[in-house]
């Protein structure tokens, strides 16, 4: 058989990763990351994930035969309208399909109509009826920006000078029009945790649950980040959890998708809330998570392509999703002053990795003009272990992490703490 032409949009960890994963397939006889970064540097083509026209043309001029997308932005920008309007095989969301993240507004609405459990709510335009609505719930309680907002547009308020405070910031601007509009709701507590789902459009299939880390500092304490690590499975999480939540989450959301006329096709991603009267959803993305992917793919046993192309052909139900019993966990280590103001242009060196169950998926990185490795984002580094147990696996990262020269590098000590300390929740 033929090997295919495989196009992977992004430059981050998880394009990484998706690059990683993929370049194993037997199936992939040439790969191409647009724009990628230092660690995909021999797939690299230099056309911006934003740019739909020049990341057409290329795949149209190179007869890519698959088109992975990986950041939210193309997919609310109507990338795979048109890949396909063109005649292209493209593996995402259409731009309809992509509101589910690109408006919390709407995602809340679908939520609704599906009968998905999820958090009490209600969406303002006007800060005023906005602050009016916070005085009278008090607080704790959560504020979003409807729009994308590179996964730091939540704010979870534990005073009501907090909200307030939050509030000001959300629709005075810091996140531009996604601002604009906004959606408050009741806080939940529990675990946090993340299934994101392979999807054709009818049937879902489940990955391995992840638990990420937002918070900047350890204890969960600081600013929200995009994501500090990551691990997974968490010890909490049960065959019978994740068929409640695809029952009751993941399938009434297809199922609405579908019949409103814009089935979902490729990673709907639940963040989620196991609560006291069970899981309840926080939001979808509709990606696959950055860093979650990082964890992920490496305890996939199977070929990503095929699965990937089952999305788009509408042929999952018929498809098998094999995982290892491993635990992986990653750690990422970011540019000093993340998730703030930072530096740029840190230079990094690397160690050999001989293990198989080591690895560093690059995020924010490029290679100097005199071929030095240098830091280009907030997130820099994704450094991945994987063991047969969350404490070896931990230990395999973290001795990693140290090995790598990257001066000022800013990481959290205690990713996978809920795992270590609490065995029987």
């Amino acid at each position: 058989m033929k090997g295919k032409k495989i196009l992977i949009v992004g430059s981050g960890g998880r394009e990484h990763a998706l690059a990683w994963k993929i370049a194993q397939s037997p199936l992939c006889s040439r790969l191409y990351v647009a724009p990628g970064n230092a660690g995909t540097e021999k797939w690299n083509v230099p056309v911006q994930a934003n740019d739909i026209q020049g990341l057409l043309q290329f795949a149209k001029g190179e007869a890519v035969d698959l088109t992975v997308v990986g950041p939210e932005e193309p997919l609310s920008l109507g990338i795979v309208d048109a890949f396909e309007a063109e005649g292209l095989t493209v593996f995402g969301p259409s731009e309809k399909a992509a509101s589910l993240e690109s408006s919390k507004a709407f995602a809340k609405a679908v939520m609704k109509e599906a009968q998905v459990p999820t958090a009490e709510y209600e969406v303002f335009s006007s800060l005023e009826k906005a602050r009016q609505y916070i005085e009278k719930k008090g607080a704790p309680i959560v504020i979003k920006a409807d729009g994308l907002a590179a996964g730091k547009g939540v704010i979870v308020a534990a005073s009501q000078e907090e909200a307030l405070q939050g509030l000001e910031n959300v629709m005075g601007g810091a996140f531009g029009a996604a601002g604009q509009k906004v959606v408050i709701e009741e806080y939940l507590e529990g675990q946090e945790v993340s299934l994101l789902c392979f999807c054709d459009g009818t049937t879902a299939l489940p990955m391995v649950a992840v638990q990420d880390h937002k918070r900047a500092l350890d204890g969960d304490r600081g600013l929200n980040t995009g994501g500090m690590g990551t691990y997974t499975p968490p010890p909490f999480w049960t065959k019978e959890l994740e068929t409640e939540v695809m029952n009751k989450i993941a399938l009434p959301t297809l199922a609405l998708m579908r019949n409103q006329g814009t089935p979902f096709k490729g990673v709907l991603f639940l963040g989620l809330m196991i609560t006291a009267h069970g899981p309840k959803l926080l939001e979808y993305n509709v990606r696959f998570g950055d860093p979650e992917t990082q964890v992920i793919l490496p305890v996939l046993e199977s070929d990503l392509v095929p699965i990937l192309e089952a999305c788009t052909q509408g042929r999952l139900a018929e498809t098998e999703c094999r995982w290892l019993k491993d635990t992986a966990i990653c750690v990422v280590m970011a540019a000093p002053g993340y998730p703030q103001s930072y530096a740029k242009g840190i230079e990094i060196s690397l160690p050999a990795i001989s293990s198989s169950q080591e690895m560093v998926f690059h995020a924010g990185t490029s290679t100097s003009d005199d071929g030095r490795l240098v830091s280009t984002g907030g997130r820099v580094l994704g450094v991945i272990g994987r063991g047969d147990s969350l404490s070896s696996a931990r230990e395999k990262a973290y001795s990693l992490v140290r090995k790598i020269s990257f001066p000022g590098a800013h990481y959290r000590t205690d990713i996978g703490w809920q795992g270590l300390s609490d065995k029987s929740n």
